[in-house]
């Protein structure tokens, strides 16, 4: 067995079977007689170790949970026709429901796993009404993500937008069970493209390695599933959650634009904006992540 095969394999680490059959696998830390449940979910070709900067600057007395998506990380790949925000936004309510029973929530989204939090909103309004305390987008998106040009202009950024369905078919259509790419090819176009001004290695080798863990063609149909999304609809039922909107103004991916839209939908929600930075600000500004993090649980205590 593989590397990769083994950090996709249910059976090793916590392991949590969703409705549908798929094995997810979750980590977990912190005392388990918290007051407030923190969940970080990660995004597209990523997996938990999306937070691994950011886990060592919150407050120790926090539970947190973390988890591969289907199709990323430790978890199996997604099945036929549940490749889709709607999916893992019932993913995140199931596996809820099984860990987290009870109590204040305070949940973040990085990129997609911000994206399934609107969906999740939108699909489980019982859940954010009884249970959500706070919730954090961290360089996301609420739609328009099938116009994604990268910053380039004119007719540079007309091909990168023509070129995104195709590379959906691509990878959708692939049938092995890693991404087949030399990691440094991978480490430059990813320090080029998610990253903002003079990223640390150890950051920009963290995100290759989750990349080269994700399934290919599991990646391919979440990046159609992206393409697709529309998330507005499900700010309205988190109007009344203390919420904080993080965006890096170099981020390629998620515009800060995006953002913006996203704050605006939410009257009550700080929008922070980090100079410098791109689209990992769990890995180029995570102490900065966790200060806000560690706020909305705090806020969730206190209420």
């Amino acid at each position: 067995m593989t590397t990769a095969s083994r950090l996709r394999d249910p059976s090793l680490g916590h392991r949590f079977v969703a409705s549908d059959g798929a094995a997810l696998h979750v980590a977990k830390s912190g005392p388990s007689d918290s007051a407030v449940t923190l969940v970080l979910v990660h995004g597209w070709t990523q997996d938990h170790r999306t937070w691994d900067f950011v886990l060592p600057h919150l407050d120790p007395g926090v539970r947190v949970l973390r988890y591969d998506l289907r199709g990323h990380g430790g978890s199996a790949p997604a099945r036929p026709g549940s490749a889709s925000i709607a999916r893992l936004a019932d993913d995140l309510a199931e596996l809820i429901a099984d860990r987290v029973p009870n109590g204040p929530l305070v949940l973040a989204g990085h990129s997609m796993g911000g994206m399934t939090l609107m969906v999740l909103a939108e699909r489980h309004p019982q859940l954010v009404a009884s249970r959500l305390a706070g919730a954090a987008f961290v360089a996301t998106s609420s739609g328009d993500m099938d116009r994604l040009t990268l910053g380039f202009p004119g007719l540079v950024g007309r091909g990168v937008t023509r070129f995104e369905p195709r590379l959906a078919r691509l990878l959708a259509g692939l049938r092995s069970d890693t991404l087949r790419l030399r990691p440094g090819m991978v480490r430059s176009g990813s320090r080029r493209l998610v990253f903002g001004d003079r990223p640390g290695r150890a950051q920009v080798d963290s995100v290759v390695e989750q990349l080269l863990c994700s399934h290919p063609a599991s990646a391919g149909l979440f990046l159609a599933a992206i393409a697709s999304h529309r998330g507005v609809g499900g700010l309205g039922a988190l109007c009344d959650v203390p919420s904080v909107v993080l965006a890096g103004e170099k981020d390629r991916l998620c515009p800060l634009a995006h953002a913006k839209v996203i704050a605006d939908e939410l009257p009550h929600a700080e929008f922070v904006r980090y100079p410098g930075a791109g689209h990992m600000l769990p890995q180029e500004r995570p102490y900065e992540v966790a200060r806000r993090l560690s706020a909305l649980v705090r806020t969730a205590v206190t209420n």
